[in-house]
């Protein structure tokens, strides 16, 4: 929930508000077309476009025109008109910019002037939080299997609320710009630890269903940026505020436990037993799991292993050129990739683009988020009933299909429009849900966390695009829409082409990974001796069946 608070925040705090260039001296009457007001802020409610301009006159009886980025004096001042055939002196926005505060008394974008020729700095703000999750799931990933998720979840989450503080009183852009990367870096280390907790504690059966609650928390966390961005207008009370919403759960944090697969993976072994026994006493099982028996069973497996004909391969490095080795899996791999990409873009696009439906942007901030709460709902029922393939290919299709249909509807169909995006919402959410377990279905054990890594990481390349996807809109307004619709069509048509992997056993080997596809051809030199039995099982939740996602 917490991350989903930050993911979002910049939605409200870097609005740009209607604005004009600022004067330069006392106003004694304002005209915008035939409405004659005292003041500026009486002309707000009037603006519809921005290519209009308000015409002042000052108290010296100078009469300037002020448009959004520059602002030009009549040489020759007649009496008070709008319209004006003279000649003009046009000057810069020297003297600053008026803004409309009637929804927002201070944004970002106000505080630092971010407008006209410094327009592209505001437009920097989500694009460089998303790198920053990039860089921080990548880092704290590393982290947390080299000194285990606790410790990494400790600190992310205090981080995240003192960075989340910070960013409230920051003293110009750039500083405001790097402790919101510190931010990001951060949160995306929390978010993908926290997956990884998850799985590490919950058993296979429900493994499906708790990675559902997670992303359904990080929706409702969604829904919090837009109830706190309707209470709150200023922007760095706004930002305290969501960051104190986060405080709990920095408080949670550190009474969580290690997870026990890593601690049997520093052979750490008492430490393994002692939660292992905390376990057995919450769930009232009076045979506890002894940390000896499954150490046997592994020490069983690997010298069984050592002792096969390929015991070079079983102890072989794998990178991502196994991904490729190939036809048939090198285009699973592609269209795995492409899915995730189109997921992740798809589901911030129709995020960030919520509050421009029209209508009133904090309900619709508040519905995207609402509808995630019943999809992946439908996402783990039409996974275990109709199949991973023929869940994922009818939601990515009707994604693309929902995204043409909203380019068909009337800009002043305003209800139908924000009903449309939340089916496009809806219908990506269920793609973008199952995909992480999918991926790690269709891969064997030997590169299972390479090709779920591999597919996160095309998933914030998606979520890095989808703020500048959305600028687009100055562009053509449909263009967005554009681009998801054809990546979701183009993922779903691909789709088709995947194994169905529902009550299918996990693949080992790269060759059982391609006889999935229905080839026989092998991967030569690639692929370690099957293991079989409980043993390999047993290996597998110790750490290769471990995967992770995030948003």
């Amino acid at each position: 929930m917490s991350c989903g608070i930050h993911y979002l925040a910049s939605v409200f705090m870097a609005v740009a508000p209607n604005f004009v260039c600022g004067i330069p001296g006392n106003v004694s009457s304002v005209l915008f077309y035939n409405s004659s007001e005292s003041t500026i802020e009486d002309i707000w409610t009037l603006w519809t476009s921005t290519e209009n301009y308000i015409v002042v006159q000052l108290e010296n009886g100078e009469i300037w025109e002020l448009n959004q980025c520059s602002r030009s004096k009549r040489e020759v001042s007649l009496d008070l008109a709008y319209e004006y055939k003279g000649n003009k002196s046009i000057f810069s926005c020297s003297d600053g910019f008026l803004y409309d505060d009637t929804k927002w008394k201070s944004t970002v974008v106000t505080q630092w002037d971010l407008v006209c020729d410094r327009e592209w700095l505001a437009k920097l703000i989500q694009p460089t939080f998303m790198l920053g999750v990039l860089i921080g799931a990548v880092i704290f990933g590393d982290i947390a299997d080299r000194l285990g998720r606790q410790r990494v979840i400790w600190f992310t989450s205090a981080g995240q609320f003192v960075f989340g503080i910070a960013v409230a009183f920051t003293f110009d852009y750039y500083s405001f710009m790097i402790v919101r990367f510190l931010l990001a870096m951060v949160s995306s280390g929390y978010l993908v630890v926290a997956f990884v907790y998850v799985t590490e504690f919950v058993g296979i059966k429900a493994r499906t269903w708790a990675s559902m609650h997670v992303h359904a928390f990080f929706a409702m966390g969604i829904m919090v940026v837009a109830l706190v961005g309707f209470l709150v207008r200023t922007w760095w009370v706004y930002q305290i505020f969501l960051s104190i919403a986060t405080l709990p759960f920095v408080l949670c944090c550190w009474m969580l436990p290690e997870t026990p697969f890593w601690l049997l993976s520093e052979e750490r072994y008492e430490d393994a037993q002692k939660v292992i026994n905390i376990m057995a006493r919450w769930n009232k099982v009076s045979t506890p799991c002894k940390v000896f028996e499954l150490r046997s069973v592994q020490q069983d497996d690997l010298v069984s292993g050592r002792t096969s004909d390929n015991d070079m391969s079983s102890t072989k490095k794998h990178n991502i050129l196994d991904l490729f080795c190939n036809w048939h899996i090198a285009r699973r791999t592609i269209t795995v990739w492409l899915i995730w990409f189109t997921g992740s873009l798809g589901y911030y696009v129709f995020s960030l683009s919520s509050v421009s439906l029209g209508g009133n942007e904090y309900l619709n901030l508040f519905l995207i988020g609402a509808v995630e709460l019943p999809c992946y709902i439908i996402a783990c029922i039409g996974m275990d009933k109709l199949g991973r393939r023929n869940t994922l290919i009818p939601f990515l299709i009707l994604s693309a299909l929902i995204c043409v249909l909203i380019m068909f509807i009337p800009q002043d169909f305003n209800t139908l429009i924000i009903l449309a995006n939340m089916a496009g919402k809806f219908s990506i959410g269920v793609a973008f849900g199952l995909i992480y377990l999918y991926t790690a279905e269709l891969y064997p054990t030997i590169v299972r966390s390479l090709a779920v890594g591999s597919g996160s990481m095309m998933c914030r390349a998606g979520s890095v695009v989808a703020p500048f996807c959305v600028y687009l809109r100055s562009v053509w307004i449909f263009m967005p829409l554009l681009l998801v619709g054809i990546m979701a069509l183009l993922s779903g048509i691909l789709t088709i082409m995947l194994p169905e992997t529902l009550g299918k056993p996990l693949t080992n080997t790269l060759v059982e990974a391609t006889e999935m596809g229905r080839n026989k051809k092998s991967c030569s030199g690639k692929t370690p001796p099957a293991h079989s039995g409980v043993a390999l099982e047993k290996i597998e939740m110790f750490g290769q069946e471990t995967v992770s996602t995030e948003k």
